[in-house]
C-alpha cells in the first residue's frame, strides 16, 4: 500500500522539505513512581533506535511538568491524564518509513525492550500542513522544527476545527515556528501496529523562551476550549534531570 502525506508544503526557496509527516504520541505514565524509569528507557534506549531508520528525520519529546500542566489552557477527559509528546519527523516514501517504524517497534518489544508503565492517549502518523517562522529567526520555516527548544506548545483539535497557529503566532514573543499536521489521507494497514491517530489535527509552537510565560501570551489566540482536545505547554527535556514529578507522588 502507498501512503503518502496530503501534500508537500515547499519551502521559501521552493524546494520540498525533507519532512513530509509527524509521528506523535502523547503518553501517559501509568504508574506515578515510574517517570525516571520512563525517562531512562526512553531517551537512553528507546529514541536512540529510532533515529538511525532511513526515513526518520528527527525525533524530540517534551513534558507536561507539574507547572506546566497548571498552565493548560485545555484538556478533554481522554488527554488530561496526558504526561509527554514525542514527534517524530518523517520523510517520504512514507509507507517505507511507518513499515520500519512499526518494525523495529515489534522488534524491540520481542527483545523485551519497551515500557510496560505507559499508555498512549493519541499516537500515529499525520501529514504535515503548514510550516511559519518567526521573523527574527534566522532559519528556514523547515528547519525551525531542528532548532532548540525551551518546549512546544501544543493543541490538539478536531479535523472539522478551524486550524489554530496560523502565521499570526510567529510574532508572539517566545514563538520560533509553528508547524501544523493533519491526519492522513490513508492510514497503514499492513504494519501490524496499533495506533489510534483519529481525526485530529494538531499545531506545535516551538518555544525559544520559559513555555509556561509563553503559554500565557499564546492564550488570546485560541478559540474556546469546547473547540480544543488538548492546548497547553510542555518543557523541554534535559538528560539525567528528570525530577519535575519526584515529588508528586499522587496520580498526575
Amino acid at each position: 500500500m502507498t501512503v503518502r502525506a496530503r501534500r508537500a508544503v515547499p519551502d521559501h526557496d521552493g524546494a520540498v522539505p525533507k519532512a513530509v509527516a509527524g509521528f506523535f504520541s502523547f503518553t501517559e505514565i501509568t504508574d506515578p513512581t515510574a517517570h525516571r524509569a520512563y525517562n531512562e528507557w526512553h531517551q537512553l534506549d528507546h529514541l536512540p533506535e529510532q533515529l538511525p531508520l532511513t526515513g526518520v528525520v528527527s525525533g524530540e519529546r517534551w513534558v507536561c511538568s507539574p507547572r506546566c500542566r497548571a498552565a493548560r489552557f485545555a484538556a478533554d477527559d481522554e488527554l488530561t491524564p496526558v504526561h509527554y509528546v514525542t514527534l517524530y519527523l518523517l520523510a517520504e516514501p512514507l509507507g517505507r518509513t511507518l513499515a520500519d517504524f512499526a518494525g523495529l517497534a515489534a522488534r524491540l518489544r520481542t527483545e523485551g525492550r519497551f515500557f510496560d508503565a505507559r499508555r498512549a492517549r493519541l499516537s500515529g502518523p499525520f501529514a504535515v500542513r503548514s510550516r511559519h517562522v518567526a521573523p527574527r529567526v534566522a532559519v528556514s520555516a523547515e528547519a525551525v522544527a531542528h532548532r532548540p527548544t525551551r518546549g512546544v506548545y501544543v493543541v490538539v483539535q478536531p479535523t472539522d476545527a478551524e486550524p489554530v497557529g496560523s502565521a499570526g503566532w510567529v510574532e508572539v514573543p517566545g514563538v520560533a515556528g509553528v508547524w501544523g499536521f493533519d491526519g492522513l489521507d490513508e492510514q497503514p494497514t499492513t504494519t501490524g501496529a496499533r495506533w489510534r491517530p483519529g481525526p485530529h489535527r494538531i499545531t506545535v509552537a516551538f518555544l525559544d523562551d520559559d513555555p509556561v510565560v509563553v503559554a500565557g501570551r499564546l492564550e488570546p489566540h485560541l478559540p474556546a476550549p469546547p473547540g480544543l482536545r488538548l492546548a497547553g505547554p510542555f518543557e523541554a527535556i534535559v538528560p539525567w534531570r528528570w525530577h519535575w514529578f519526584d515529588q508528586c507522588p499522587q496520580r498526575l
